[in-house]
């Protein structure tokens, strides 16, 4: 035997004598100071091995006899770190966590994504000027918002060099709930936050990518999946008003906080009442009306049982996009509008059951039904004269909708020898049964000319998914899932002669792979590939017979985590995600139709940096280069796929309860059009918030561009007429981005 092999042979058995070391139970729960179980909370061992806390708070080790330093966090707690002794065959250890600000410096690089870098806090939001929790969406790095049609209707985004549209590449989740509509009146993926109170949030976890799977449908970009809290720390009532006639009213009342002989009860409702004029010429006469009840019961830490409702009601008029011609002209003003008889009204009921069991042996098993009544309409006129010369061009898009919704998942933990391997299986099902959905052209938002497009839909969605996470040493864990999605899609055309039930069935199969490994206690890195899909609208679907039903997306990342010194945290990434179809915006239409291939590559920098305990400073840097393949070269832009954002700033948070923020936008110009002769101006802003906050009363400020800039929140490459125009004129059509907008609160707890 040569020296080599002979080294090789020693290596391998000094490895397995290691792996196969005699090994030691420890487990424990998560609580916080209240006794209640903490689930997704992050316990990390000094050794590079680390996990979340189930729903119950629990977890669980295999580790040799000696010493182990372990670190418990979890977002918007205070990090806890412990030195434990493992001697005996088994060891319990409980933690208990008090709420507060996670240290960076209690961020440990282990074998799994850091998750705390990939959440948002009640915390994070509270210093960011916000008006509706799509606002909270801007939190996420990468991801912009823009709203273009009077406040109500739900925002337009844009993420990882994608014109997201409302929602037709990223998942929205509101406690599992989705939030995503499928052929809607709208545009595909169409989705709404506006039934969601900021002041519930606990948290949103997010992450970029089609590689996770239970993820489904429109999960490509990414997903941002929004939990309400359980219970409150307190009973709060807060009053906020501003420029332009804003009135903002929030209640949220703790009904029920009883923990006796192994239950654990909490209830509260919350309630928001929100008024604007706007800054247009034309008042918005915008309301919304948020009102949420939620329970939360642990019975004997084996059984949990959360149940929320919800209602939504919202109305508004809109100035609608204009053309540059007319603001430089002067035959209107940066604020005015050519039709100002657009807006729009809808509502949202929601349901939502979740109810999981502790099954003993590390094995848990979860389910939820949901139920949501939606009805929506919604004014636009995009082409103003062009199609008709006489009543103008204003379409009403509208539909009522019923969603039901079942999900589940068995999840175990274990051990194969000395290596770890959590598996979860899940499966469910949505059925979206949609009336009356209708496109028509209209006159003065009232009198209905002709219907363009009228019928109903049924859709269903059965799914059923595999996932596999082997801890093949404490350093090194790979992760493998399966997920298998089935549509039924069915449309009746209300404006046919004859009645006909048009119908069409596809599946498709989402393999995924990710593996992580920690390379030093600075230095971990992680590789992810997998297979997504946004589905088509069901009109669209059974037009074509069949064709293109689930458009696949196809994407890796490669990076990692970096901590060069305790209070510094970088985030990069490489990556590239190609998808068989595209959505694109069509102008004259004013709807997003589905389009050819292509292929996204791009670099995501994030940094985090504590240089006090009480300052705070981040930013976020993403790089896209988005192409249309199959195109001639200089005619293979995406039109508004953002190129370049970034967003940042600096927080603060001292002990005499003065806390805020400082923060900055930035997207940059990038093609309106596919030979990018017309350019989507870019903008930098400056949003700041300053709170003096106690334990009675919080008194808040905060300044929407803080600078007071010119710039353009939505646009479009649109052909258009106006009324004294004897000829079209294709240019950008745009919303104003609002002006200097500052508002007060106060807010009062008991």
């Amino acid at each position: 035997m040569t020296k080599f092999k002979l080294f090789i042979l020693v290596a391998v058995l000094c490895y397995c004598q290691d792996l196969f070391a005699q090994q030691h139970i420890f487990s424990g729960r998560i609580y916080n100071q209240q006794g209640e179980p903490l689930p997704g909370a992050n316990i990390v061992i000094d050794n590079g091995a680390g996990t979340s806390a189930d729903a119950f708070g629990n977890f669980k080790f295999k580790l040799p006899a000696g010493t182990f330093t372990v670190t418990v966090s979890f977002i918007g707690y205070e990090s806890q770190q412990q030195e434990i002794e493992i001697t005996d065959s088994e060891r319990r250890q409980d933690f208990f966590l008090k709420q507060g600000d996670i240290e960076l410096a209690d961020v440990v690089i282990t074998s799994e994504e850091v998750k705390s870098l990939s959440s948002i806090s009640a915390y994070d939001i509270k210093l960011r000027p916000t008006e509706s929790s799509q606002d909270v969406l801007r939190l996420v790095p990468g991801l912009f918002i823009a709203q273009h049609a009077g406040g109500g209707k739900a925002e337009q985004i844009f993420l990882r060099g994608f014109d997201i549209d409302h929602g037709t590449d990223i998942n929205l989740t509101v406690d599992g709930m989705p939030v995503n509509m499928v052929s809607h009146a709208h545009g595909q993926g169409y989705s709404d936050l506006h039934f969601l109170i900021p002041e519930t949030i606990q948290r949103v976890n997010f992450n970029k990518g089609p590689y996770y799977v239970d993820q489904g449908n429109f999960t490509t970009a990414g997903y941002a999946a929004f939990h309400t809290r359980d219970r409150l720390d307190s009973s709060m009532i807060k009053l906020e008003g501003g420029q332009y006639g804003t009135l903002r009213t929030v209640g949220l009342i703790d009904l029920l906080n009883r923990q006796q002989d192994g239950l654990r009860e909490n209830l509260y409702i919350a309630s928001e009442l929100y008024l604007t004029d706007g800054y247009f010429d034309s008042d918005q006469n915008f309301s919304r009306i948020n009102i949420m009840g939620k329970y939360t019961g642990y019975f004997d830490d084996k059984k949990l049982l959360s149940i929320s409702a919800s209602r939504f009601t919202s109305k508004w008029d809109a100035s609608g996009q204009i053309p540059v011609r007319a603001v430089e002209s002067g035959l209107i003003g940066r604020f005015g509008a050519i039709d100002d008889t657009e807006g729009g009204e809808t509502s949202r009921t929601n349901l939502n059951v979740k109810y999981n069991l502790d099954l003993g042996n590390d094995a848990g098993l979860e389910h939820q039904v949901f139920f949501s009544r939606y009805d929506f309409m919604l004014v636009s006129n995009f082409t103003f004269f062009l199609n008709d010369p006489i009543n103008g061009d204003q379409i009403t898009q509208s539909e009522s909708r019923s969603i039901y919704g079942y999900s589940g998942a068995y999840t175990k933990d274990g051990y194969l020898g000395n290596l770890g391997i959590r598996s979860k299986a899940g499966a469910g099902f949505r059925y979206d049964d949609v009336n009356d959905i209708r496109l028509s052209h209209t006159l003065n938002r009232k009198e209905v000319l002709d219907d363009l497009a009228r019928g109903d839909v049924d859709e269903t969605n059965v799914y059923a998914y595999i996932s596999e996470t082997l801890d093949i040493t404490p350093a090194f864990s790979v992760n493998g899932s399966l997920r298998y999605d089935h549509f039924i899609f069915n449309y009746v055309d209300a404006l046919a002669t004859t009645y006909e039930r048009q119908s069409e069935s596809e599946g498709t199969f989402s393999p995924k792979l990710s593996a992580s490994y920690k390379l030093t206690s600075q230095f971990g890195l992680f590789a992810k590939a997998g297979i997504g899909f946004h589905s088509n609208d069901t009109r669209v679907v059974v037009a074509q017979n069949g064709k293109d039903i689930l458009p696949k997306a196809y994407g890796f990342d490669f990076g990692g985590f970096f901590k060069p010194v305790p209070n510094l945290s970088i985030n990069a990434a490489v990556w590239q995600l190609n998808l068989d179809q595209e959505f694109v915006y069509v102008g004259d239409e004013g709807i997003v139709e589905p389009s050819g291939e292509t292929r996204r590559r791009g670099v995501d920098l994030s940094f985090r940096y504590q240089l006090l305990q009480w300052l705070y400073l981040d930013a976020d840097l993403n790089f896209t280069d988005p192409l249309a393949v199959n195109e001639p070269e200089g005619a293979d832009h995406i039109p508004l796929a953002p190129t370049f954002t970034s967003i940042g700033g600096i927080s603060f948070n001292m002990k005499n309860g003065i806390n805020g923020s400082l923060r900055y936008r930035y997207l940059g110009d990038r093609p309106a059009n596919e030979d990018n002769s017309v350019e989507a101006e870019g903008y930098f802003l400056l949003d700041a918030t300053l709170n003096y906050t106690q334990p009675k009363y919080e008194v808040g400020f905060s300044i929407v561009n803080l600078l007071d800039n010119e710039w353009k929140e939505a646009q479009f490459d649109t052909e258009s007429r106006l009324f004294n125009e004897t000829a079209p004129v294709s240019e950008i059509h745009f919303t104003p981005g609002s002006p200097l907008f500052a508002r007060a609160s106060i807010s009062f707890f008991f």
